[in-house]
């Protein structure tokens, strides 16, 4: 992590870390209430700059943010704009990948169109491996 975060921020941050599950801004106000934190402002712009950062990732269909998985990988920062994640319907575990070969695809289907795409989100809903068992 090369940016300097302030105390709500790493606070925030740390609260992402430590889930194993996405996290929605409430949630995490009420987990750092005895930190100080008094207000949803308060998380949010936090999780504004996290986000700014590549340090999380907001899952849209649940309306909750995760800590990325690949923040310290050099091609996974903002070189790529391509996120996507796995989310188990049952169990609500979720998996960030990247790949590579998809982010070709997608940037060849953007040249063909003349469609700039300034961010990707993938999200696949199903059943986990450990769910499936």
């Amino acid at each position: 992590m090369t940016q300097k975060l302030t105390k709500n921020q790493s606070l925030v941050f740390g609260v992402l870390e430590r889930s194993d599950q996405p996290q929605s801004a409430y949630t995490i106000l009420d987990k750092l209430r005895d930190h100080g934190f008094r207000a949803p402002l308060q998380v949010y712009r936090a999780l504004e700059k996290l986000l700014e950062f590549g340090l999380v990732h907001r899952l849209e269909s649940l309306n909750a943010f995760i800590a990325c998985a690949h923040a310290s990988d050099d091609c996974c920062t903002h070189a790529h704009a391509t996120v996507a994640f796995a989310i188990c319907n049952n169990c609500g575990h979720v998996i960030e990948f990247h790949d590579h070969a998809l982010d070709h695809r997608l940037e060849d289907w953007g040249k063909s169109k003349g469609f700039k795409a300034e961010k990707t989100t993938i999200e696949i809903r199903g059943i986990c491996e450990k769910c499936a068992a």
